[in-house]
């Protein structure tokens, strides 16, 4: 049965969407591999991969078709129950990863929440509840949350929300003495992007990584790795901090982890 679609233009974004984003001026309608199509036809490619989530392009035919056959076969029962996919899909990640278990949601943003109340929940019951402040680096982005623009570096999208949340801190990125200097007793986590993306495409240096590393060690903190942007192949090994041989006590991923459709998780 065919369904009948309302004419919308562009222009009606400006009407009847919240402008919390700013969309470019043309609508695409349909999309394969590096390339889409607008609703004029005309052919464009695609230089943003859906910022980081289109990693097979679009439309790629393994992704329709598993995608097809499970809507074919069972969309939804809530957390009532498990399902095959999912229990398939964290086996895989544990087999690839550091990873012991693997906990799942829907969008970067709520991974990263996931992971800094993890990291402060384990601190609270290992050591009491003094130990709660994280480390960040300035300029980066971990999320829209309230508690993740208060972690992620950027003023921008943290500003004009009233009182931030409190504990957290921030120093420059690849600067490991800044980084000792605010590490304390009372740090629960320090977070970094191994591949800093709002901030520039940074790599780590591989001394600063070892250094957060030896850091959270040495002052019973856990080291957060946020490879929503850098995981899943984009940087050459399936998560980027397999070139530092640093490995993360949690780890968060999303974006191309389903190539376009809500899956993510932290490990």
């Amino acid at each position: 049965m065919s369904v009948e679609h309302v004419a919308v233009q562009r222009a009606d974004f400006d009407q009847v969407m919240v402008p919390n984003y700013a969309p470019a001026g043309f609508i695409p309608v349909r999309g394969a591999g590096s390339r889409v199509w607008d609703q004029a036809g005309r052919e464009l490619v695609d230089f943003s991969g859906g910022i980081a989530v289109n990693v097979l392009g679009h439309c790629h035919p393994a992704l329709v078709g598993a995608l097809t056959e499970q809507a074919n076969n069972l969309w939804h029962v809530s957390n009532v129950f498990t399902n095959e996919p999912t229990l398939r899909l964290a086996k895989k990640l544990v087999d690839a990863t550091f990873a012991e278990r693997v906990f799942f949601c829907n969008s970067g943003a709520e991974a990263n929440e996931a992971a800094f109340k993890l990291a402060r929940r384990v601190a609270h019951d290992q050591y009491g509840p003094e130990k709660y402040e994280i480390i960040a680096a300035l300029n980066s982005f971990h999320g829209r949350t309230l508690f993740t623009v208060s972690v992620g570096g950027q003023p921008k999208y943290s500003d004009g929300f009233g009182p931030k949340i409190t504990g957290i801190s921030h120093v420059p990125y690849n600067d490991l003495d800044a980084l000792k200097a605010a590490v304390t007793d009372k740090t629960c986590a320090v977070v970094l992007e191994p591949i800093q993306g709002e901030g520039g495409v940074l790599p780590g240096q591989l001394e600063y990584l070892q250094g957060a590393r030896k850091l959270c060690d040495e002052h019973n903190a856990l080291l957060v790795f946020d490879e929503v942007q850098s995981g899943m192949g984009r940087s050459g090994h399936l998560f980027a901090y397999m070139h530092y041989g640093v490995t993360p006590d949690i780890l968060s991923s999303a974006k191309s982890i389903g190539g376009g459709f809500p899956r993510v998780g932290i490990s």
